[in-house]
């Protein structure tokens, strides 16, 4: 019967380790690379030339979006934790925060001043 699982354990693992982590490790890999990647264009995008690809924004009110993005994606952690942890549990607040992410890139392929200000936020 021991022998039975430790082969179901062996089973369940992803390179040495639980099968969810690939989950969580590919999410959060996703999640950085569009938050990091935002943060280094964001900005250039909004004061970049109307006749260029840019928004012609002011280098004033550039930056104050900028930081409003930057200081939201750190608040909403706090009642994201607390939705994820009280009602929709590990596995369902990855795939909702992947959903969210997807449906904020899917946005900004869309040109136009509404569909900036609810792209690039995850």
């Amino acid at each position: 019967m021991r022998r039975m699982s430790n082969i179901a354990v062996a089973e369940k693992q992803w390179f040495g380790h639980p099968r969810g982590l690939s989950t969580l490790f590919f999410t959060e890999m996703w999640e950085r690379f569009s938050y990091y990647g935002m943060r280094a264009l964001l900005t250039l995008y909004m004061v970049g030339s109307v006749i260029q690809p840019g928004l012609g924004f002011s280098v004033e009110k550039g930056t104050h979006i900028y930081a409003l993005y930057t200081m939201m994606v750190y608040l909403m952690g706090v009642p994201g934790g607390w939705i994820a942890d009280r009602f929709l549990g590990h596995y369902r607040a990855v795939l909702v925060g992947g959903i969210i992410i997807a449906c904020g890139h899917f946005t900004m392929a869309i040109s136009g001043i509404p569909f900036f200000y609810t792209g690039p936020h995850p």
